[in-house]
């Protein structure tokens, strides 16, 4: 298997899940971008509009984006993400992929009318570098759609403990497909990501949070488990305790 393949592979196979938490969580991340893609696109008045994904991964998101905009760019540091998305340049003509560090893009200034960039801060240390680099690259007005985890959740605790030695073999066992390690190098509060939009020159439009998990519920109590996760979702989502939802979004213009 090509270095970085296992990741792609990983991510693919996220959204079949077999698992009716861990499909869950990542469908209704997926269908919140996709929703807010769609309804942005429609409030930028610049025609035609360009649009650019910071770190695709699997690239769920780019046939959307195509969809939606004149002129798409897909910019990851990790090639094997790239590869994985190229068969799509044949279909979509006006999509360009390129190897970039958004901490310091060589990518031209004010240049797009939206960007994604969704589960990709948590992975980079100067998560304040690449949100000001965004911001330059965005032209004035320009949207920003943003998504990662919450510090605190119970699925992003849990997952420090899934990975301990003797304990993944386990968790293996009972989701029968692949674990990897995140890779969450940098996760962070509501606070904290709200401090850092503001302090590279973002306005903060929408916020909002999906993703109960509950360990030992989510994978032994399976479809009743889902749907006791989904209760306590709708119940908790807006109050005191919504930070222990799995992830957070946001909608900023520059």
């Amino acid at each position: 298997m090509k270095p970085g393949q296992e990741l792609v592979d990983l991510q693919e196979t996220l959204y079949t899940s077999s698992n009716p938490t861990r499909r869950w969580l990542h469908c209704s991340r997926r269908d919140w971008i996709v929703d807010a893609l769609r309804r942005h696109a429609s409030t930028l008045t610049e025609k035609p509009a360009t649009a650019l994904e910071v770190g695709p991964g699997s690239g769920i998101y780019l046939p959307v984006l195509c969809e939606l905009f004149a002129d798409v760019s897909g910019a990851d540091i990790e090639t094997a993400y790239l590869d994985s998305a190229r068969p799509l340049l044949e279909k979509y003509t006006h999509l360009s992929l390129q190897v970039d560090d958004i901490t310091n893009s060589k990518l031209p200034p004010h240049s797009f009318d939206l960007i994604l960039c969704t589960e990709v801060i948590e992975h980079i240390a100067d998560s304040t570098r690449a949100l000001s680099e965004m911001h330059k690259l965005l032209k004035p007005g320009g949207v920003l759609i943003l998504s990662t985890p919450q510090k605190y959740s119970p699925l992003e605790l849990a997952a420090k403990v899934a990975f301990l030695p003797g304990v993944i073999q386990l968790v293996r066992l009972i989701y029968g497909e692949a674990i990897l390690d995140s890779g969450h190098i940098n996760l962070m509060t509501e606070t904290e990501v709200m401090r850092q939009l503001g302090h590279a020159g973002f306005s903060i439009e929408e916020r909002h949070k999906t993703g109960m998990y509950l360990p030992l519920v989510a994978e032994f109590a399976r479809n009743a488990g889902l749907q006791i996760e989904q209760y306590l979702e709708q119940k908790i989502r807006g109050g005191n305790l919504d930070w222990l939802l799995w992830t957070q979004y946001f909608v900023a213009r520059a």
